[in-house]
């Protein structure tokens, strides 16, 4: 999982980054707005952790944050400093609010209820590699293209006469290792490139849920193992 710390206060990014290793949180820093929005713009991110009277426009970036279609659910933590009420940071969007100098305690304890939402947030965006055929319908055609990864929020796939492909369209892949199961979904086309399109499912057919959702499991469980046979680096 991977947290962004928008701040340029030395002692919050040590006791950050000291209580989100101890979760195995990675940490990405900031230390401008602009530069925060427009990673949380380019990609998800399962937790934020936003300095809001400290770091200039800080307010604008979490607004943008909870705004953007990538990071609408994640983790929030606003850290304030006697210029921004709690009630404008909740407003805002923030999950969780800490005042400064932020106690280490109140911090972990926090992380303590924040870290299971964000390990949901990244199992919904964590992308599996795979290599599946699949058929996108758009306006009434129907394409085929192969899925290149995809987890429970959607999909990238490489596009084959794909290129007319945009705003809603429905997905339909046979699930490995399950019998005449097909998965069928509509979606929205939510990026796309020369080769490619990224689409997030907005209503998936009911009979295919829980055979989709077994299907991930197996692959999770199939990087877990594969990451625990592998040897490690560390030294001592």
């Amino acid at each position: 999982m991977t947290c962004l710390l928008l701040t340029g206060d030395g002692a919050l990014l040590r006791l950050v980054r000291q209580s989100l290793d101890a979760v195995s949180v990675r940490l990405e820093v900031r230390t401008d707005a602009a530069s925060a929005i427009e990673l949380a713009r380019r990609r998800h991110i399962d937790g934020f952790v936003i300095d809001c009277d400290d770091v200039h426009l800080a307010m604008d970036a979490l607004l943008a944050i909870r705004n953007s279609r990538s990071n609408k659910f994640s983790v929030i933590f606003a850290v304030l400093n006697g210029k921004t009420s709690i009630d404008a940071a909740v407003e805002a969007g923030a999950n969780f609010v800490l005042g400064k100098p932020v106690r280490e305690t109140l911090l972990r304890n926090h992380l303590d209820i924040a870290v299971p939402k964000m390990e949901r947030e990244h199992r919904r965006y964590f992308r599996h590699k795979v290599d599946l055929p699949v058929e996108v319908t758009c306006a009434g055609e129907t394409s085929v293209g192969r899925i290149m990864n995809v987890s429970e929020g959607g999909l990238a796939l490489t596009h084959h006469g794909l290129a007319a492909a945009e705003g809603m369209v429905t997905i339909q892949f046979e699930l490995p290792g399950v019998t005449s199961q097909v998965f069928r979904a509509r979606s929205e086309v939510v990026w796309r490139d020369n080769s490619a399109i990224g689409v997030r499912f907005l209503r998936i057919e009911s009979n295919g849920r829980l055979s989709f959702e077994a299907w991930l499991e197996s692959l999770e469980g199939q990087l877990l193992l594969r990451e625990s046979t592998q040897p490690s680096n560390a030294t001592a």
